[in-house]
């Protein structure tokens, strides 16, 4: 299936929903939340895509690294680029239904592990959205990664041995959720973590713990302290907090503090290759990406999905080999200007 092909029929599924613009920058996504755009104004939204269009990368071409490897160790698994599926629920609500749950679960998650690499999935109110997730899992041989609200420690941690039943690696907690009033108004309770809570939870499992939507060396200091496996630095996509800074502003401090004593990924605004080694370059080791998937599972099922991850791949690859850079490691800052 062609791109041209994905993005028309992912309009016509989203129509009054999602434009899918040819910029996916949040300017035309009148719905809010729910639906596509960011919270109130849409600026945290907005913001990540301005933050990493900020940093312009230097073309490099007089170099010896002819070939390109960017194989990736994360947390036990091998990936074949540090590229994975940032978690995206609530068809009912955010889509009016277009989709079924387990249709949009099925597809991020086998569209990954189609191309090697790992989707995370989701929770909400409707326990309907963890199940979908978590029956694609399973489905997928133990190939994927749920992500939990921030719940009572004791919901997370009987909704961590289902994680673990089903075989995923690891499990995750977007703890910036925190303040969701969709939870709220459904009568459940999500509340921000201590460290103390954070040992908890960690204590009471054998998989890796992931702390999604750290924007501070505060949060991202806490998380080392509390025993997690890995923080994602992320402000949901623009729609937990108005007014917050892009993703790609405060990675640079973030991964000073903290790199190398924990797994550090993050997601915001990312729409190709390039975006990928912008975010490498500002102190990642992996990125996750959401709208951009989402519209090729829409348009197009997990071989949509599929697809998409591979050009973003290899996208990934070319910008690396004009950049002098032969391995994910030799990804450094060097290979950014400021504009």
């Amino acid at each position: 299936m062609s791109p041209d092909n994905v993005y028309s029929k992912a309009r016509e599924v989203l129509q009054g929903i999602c434009q899918v613009c040819p910029i996916c920058d949040g300017r035309r996504c009148p719905t809010g939340v729910p639906g596509m755009g960011g919270i109130g104004t849409g600026e945290a939204f907005r913001r990540n895509i301005e933050a990493l269009k900020g940093w312009k990368v230097n073309l490099r071409v007089l170099h010896d690294k002819k070939e390109q490897d960017t194989c990736l160790k994360f947390l036990g698994c091998t990936l074949p680029f540090p590229i994975l599926a940032a978690p995206v629920t609530g068809t009912k609500v955010n889509f009016r239904g277009r989709m079924k749950e387990t249709d949009l679960a099925r597809a991020m998650v086998q569209g990954a592990k189609l191309a090697g690499t790992l989707a995370m999935t989701g929770d909400a109110p409707d326990p309907e959205v963890f199940q979908a997730g978590l029956a694609a899992i399973r489905q997928a041989g133990g190939w994927g990664i749920p992500v939990i609200k921030p719940r009572s420690n004791k919901e997370i941690i009987a909704l961590i041995r289902q994680a673990e039943e089903a075989g995923a690696p690891a499990v995750g907690i977007d703890v910036d959720a925190a303040g969701f009033l969709n939870m709220v108004r459904a009568g459940q309770l999500v509340e921000p973590k201590s460290v103390e809570d954070i040992r908890e939870i960690v204590g009471a499992t054998s998989l890796p713990v992931i702390l999604k939507g750290i924007m501070t060396v505060a949060d991202a200091e806490a998380a080392v302290e509390g025993g997690a496996a890995a923080i994602v630095v992320s402000n949901h996509g623009g729609r937990a907090l108005d007014h917050t800074p892009g993703t790609a502003e405060v990675l640079p401090e973030i991964a000073d503090k903290v790199k190398g004593k924990i797994a550090l990924l993050a997601d915001g605004g990312v729409r190709t290759g390039v975006d990928v080694l912008k975010m490498l370059a500002l102190g990642a080791e992996a990125v996750l990406v959401g709208r951009p998937l989402f519209i090729a599972a829409c348009g197009g099922g997990a071989e949509g999905v599929h697809q998409k991850l591979l050009d973003m791949a290899f996208e990934l690859q070319a910008a690396m080999r004009l950049t002098g850079c032969g391995s994910l490691q030799d990804i450094s800052f060097s290979i950014l200007k400021h504009a």
